[in-house]
């Protein structure tokens, strides 16, 4: 994915090179995707026979691209006279405005050819460079380029169409010969129109959804809290990832007008339970709307029939929704995929935590059945061999070997490198289900006003409690086991998700000084954040998607685990070392990161793959925020207890949304500048005053 650029909207994506071009690689998402399936593979812009050069590169808009580029000279000793700026604006397909300029006193002839293909490729073709199995058509149809796919009656068009009439249009190409007067420009719109069936879906920018599209962002950004801090690098981390959620949004055709945020990009834009309950537990301080609507969709589609082929069963909530051919021919599961063990019981904890924070009891109560299912799912499905632990062992062969977070087929490895069996119970489910359980017995309680289920639940969920502290306890190493394998057996890795059960709360209190020990000790953590795996462990590599690697998403859940314990101090050190490391990704934080001792790099290295934007890591310094200001909500109050590192003299949330209407916190050092100064400050800068000119301003008021 080096060396280019994306836009995205929802379902809708483009990955181009810096001048703007599509030339799709093997097992590249480069071209344009909707829906899963590549609607252009290639889209390559000639002049006069010759590609561009990129002079300038931006997105202005995560739906927007600009791209200044010039025809190349073949010297240095001569400068290029006419120069071509592609605007291009993505949206269901996208729209590309091009302006070539003429900066020459004579008029010159311009050959523009435009060449087109569509592989029509299925993301998961894509990534496992499969073949295809339809047939391809080309066509001209009233003057437009379309570009087909069919197997059986399975289809998808390509329409590509223009605002100035083509000199020549074949079935690869569109051609426009003209002349450009001396210091005069020439325009050219440029259109492309995915059909999925019968379903032509329209450029958003082609329509009035692109204003809506504007609109979305305005009110999305208006409505969130507003933050100063400083530095002020805090802030403009805080809106550089609330624009990328706002570019993760897709809206559910079965809410319309709500959205959901889909998991990342290029590999996973689309519906990840996991990933839209943890980014939306992430964004409870700030947009709450988005677990509302993460709770409905979940609950809409969760499992009903047992099906091994898709692992449905009664209760489970899913974990991957897909539109593409191979799922449409079930030669993928994807339809949905119920294939995760964890994403039942974070169901639970997000339906609860939600309530905590919005008081909306409407919606808990209308989910209750479905919260019971989820229940009886952990106790039942879930829990197959009735020992009391969650475990999982997939169904057939295109299932995932790991249904847990770290679901890589050798993420569950002995601490001397050899692969576990299966069925699996990893630890951190475990603790999810406890944490589930022990949530739901307070709903029972204080929203549903069933007593008898808030006993059960309590009591089932310390027996949970006593009997993991026991059974996954490795004594001799002083932590919690990773899993325990298809023979009982302790999966003795140290990794992280040590942490996860911190968060759950599962662990006694007399074990969770050793577990922060082993969290903040060389083996684990980098510097940069907390490995998954520690360097001590056979199996550790610093690029091992989920044995080294650190994950910026892991790391905020670990931090709020510590701050449950009461280790404030320790936690705000890892929520340091990722917010210094998302300096250097200009305060985009990628899906993933190398592993590698701080004391090697003074930088993060780049993980090859890594999803960027990616939901959950531009939602991990949200939670951050929170447990640096330890905002709790206790009934129809939020309260906070700040704990800043030392770099962070100030730090202030604004408007923030919830039960109690909203609600401003501000969090002080000695010696820093202050709120009430900053936010002076940043009042200035929006008005565009320099400080005498706002002195004065200030005095004309008193005076007036």
């Amino acid at each position: 994915m080096e060396d280019t650029i994306s836009i995205l909207d929802g379902s809708t994506f483009l990955v181009s090179s810096m001048n703007g071009d599509v030339k799709a690689a093997p097992d590249q998402p480069n071209g344009l995707f909707f829906k899963d399936t590549r609607h252009l593979s290639r889209w390559e812009l000639t002049v006069n026979g010759d590609n561009l050069d990129a002079l300038s590169t931006d997105t202005l808009e995560y739906y927007h691209a600009q791209f200044f580029c010039v025809r190349p000279t073949g010297t240095i000793y001569k400068n290029p006279t006419l120069s071509v700026l592609k605007s291009r604006f993505i949206g269901n397909g996208f729209v590309e405005e091009i302006t070539i300029m003429n900066h020459a006193n004579e008029p010159e002839e311009v050959d523009l050819l435009l060449t087109v293909e569509s592989d029509f490729a299925d993301l998961f073709e894509v990534k496992d460079a499969l073949k295809k199995k339809g047939e391809y058509y080309r066509h001209i149809r009233d003057g437009q380029l379309v570009l087909g796919y069919t197997r059986d009656q399975f289809s998808r068009e390509t329409i590509i169409s223009s605002t100035v009439v083509p000199t020549e249009i074949n079935d690869d190409s569109v051609r426009f010969r003209i002349t450009v007067p001396g210091k005069q420009e020439w325009h050219l719109r440029l259109s492309v129109t995915p059909v999925t069936g019968e379903v032509v879906n329209l450029p958003k920018f082609n329509t009035g959804a692109g204003d809506t599209l504007r609109t979305n962002l305005t009110e999305w950004l208006a409505n969130a809290p507003t933050m100063t801090a400083y530095p002020d690098a805090i802030r403009q981390a805080y809106n550089r990832n609330l624009v990328d959620l706002a570019a993760l949004r897709f809206h559910p055709e079965i809410l319309p007008g709500k959205c959901i945020p889909a998991a990342g990009l290029p590999w996973f834009m689309a519906l990840f339970g996991r990933d839209s309950i943890i980014t939306s537990y992430q964004m409870l301080p700030f947009i709450p709307e988005l677990s509302a609507t993460t709770l409905r969709v979940l609950a809409t589609t969760q499992g009903k029939v047992l099906d091994d082929f898709r692992e449905e069963e009664p209760g489970r909530i899913l974990h991957e929704l897909r539109f593409g051919e191979l799922t449409h021919f079930h030669e993928r599961p994807q339809s949905p995929y119920f294939g995760a063990s964890d994403t039942t019981p974070l169901f639970l904890v997000l339906l609860d935590e939600y309530e905590r924070w919005s008081g909306d009891t409407e919606l808990v109560t209308e989910l209750k059945p479905n919260a019971l299912a989820a229940l009886e799912w952990i106790d039942h499905y879930g829990d197959s061999d009735g020992d009391g632990y969650i475990e999982y062992q997939k169904k057939t062969n295109v299932g995932l070997d790991n249904q847990c977070w770290k679901d890589s087929w050798n993420s569950i490895l002995f601490a001397d490198g050899t692969l576990s069996t299966t069925p699996r119970a990893t630890c951190e489910i475990q603790g999810y289900a406890y944490d589930g359980k022990v949530r739901c017995a307070r709903l029972a309680r204080v929203v549903w006003k069933d007593e008898a289920l808030a006993v059960r639940l309590e009591k089932e969920a310390a027996e949970l409690k006593r009997r993991f502290n026991k059974d996954f306890w490795v004594a001799d190493r002083g932590f919690f086991a990773l899993a325990l394998d298809g023979s009982k057996r302790k999966v003795d890795s140290l990794t992280s998700n040590i942490g996860h059960l911190l968060w759950s709360g599962i662990v006694d209190e007399d074990k969770a000084p050793k577990i922060v020990e082993h969290l903040m000790g060389p083996e684990l953590f980098s510097g940069w954040g907390v490995r998954t795996m520690a360097m001590s462990e056979v199996g550790y590599s610093p690029i091992e998607y989920h044995n080294g690697t650190v994950w910026p998403h892991d790391n905020a859940i670990i931090a709020a685990g510590l701050a449950r314990y009461g280790f404030r101090r320790e936690a705000a050190k890892i929520i340091s070392s990722i917010f210094e490391a998302s300096a250097t990704f200009n305060y985009r934080l990628p899906e993933v990161f190398a592993g590698y001792k701080r004391a090697r790099t003074a930088f993060p290295v780049k993980y090859p793959t890594a999803s960027s934007p990616q939901a959950w890591a531009a939602g991990t310094p949200m939670l951050c925020f929170r447990i640096l200001l330890g905002l709790e909500p206790e009934g129809e109050v939020l309260k906070s207890d700040p704990v800043l590192p030392s770099w962070i003299g100030m730090l202030a949330i604004e408007d923030i949304p919830g039960r109690w209407g909203r609600a401003k916190v501000i969090a002080e050092q000695k010696g820093a500048p202050t709120y009430k100064q900053l936010y002076a400050r940043l009042v200035m800068e929006r008005e565009g005053l320099t400080e005498d000119e706002k002195k004065f301003a200030d005095e004309k008021k008193k005076v007036a």
